[in-house]
């Protein structure tokens, strides 16, 4: 279990749905991973990012799938390619990870608290 935090940090976490426009094979990355692209809504726009979900998904299974993402991280530099927004998963022991959606069609941008 990691270190507990108060509801003052939670706050600072802004995490929202998204839909993924663009999913394609991360080459350049250490790990194997997609590039993705998304849709934020109007407020974020689009944003990029690196995700470690080859495991279980396919780039073509993803497109239109809704994700759950911390937007206000800072961008990451990984290989060739920024990553602008953190997507969320549940992490199984074999390194395998499941992405955090919703279960109702919900529109972009809207924040998670």
């Amino acid at each position: 279990m990691k270190t507990e935090i108060n509801w003052n940090d939670f706050e600072k976490i802004d995490i929202r749905v998204g839909t993924i426009l663009e999913a394609k094979p991360f080459e350049r990355a250490r790990n194997p991973s997609y590039k993705l692209v998304i849709d934020f809504g109007e407020e974020i726009g689009i944003k990029k990012s690196s995700a470690q979900i080859t495991v279980l998904y396919q780039p073509e299974d993803i497109i239109g799938k809704q994700v759950i993402a911390i937007v206000n991280f800072p961008k990451k530099q990984i290989a060739d390619f920024m990553s602008e927004c953190l997507v969320l998963g549940a992490v199984g022991d074999n390194k395998e990870v499941t992405l955090l959606t919703v279960n109702f069609p919900s529109k972009n941008g809207i924040p998670i608290g």
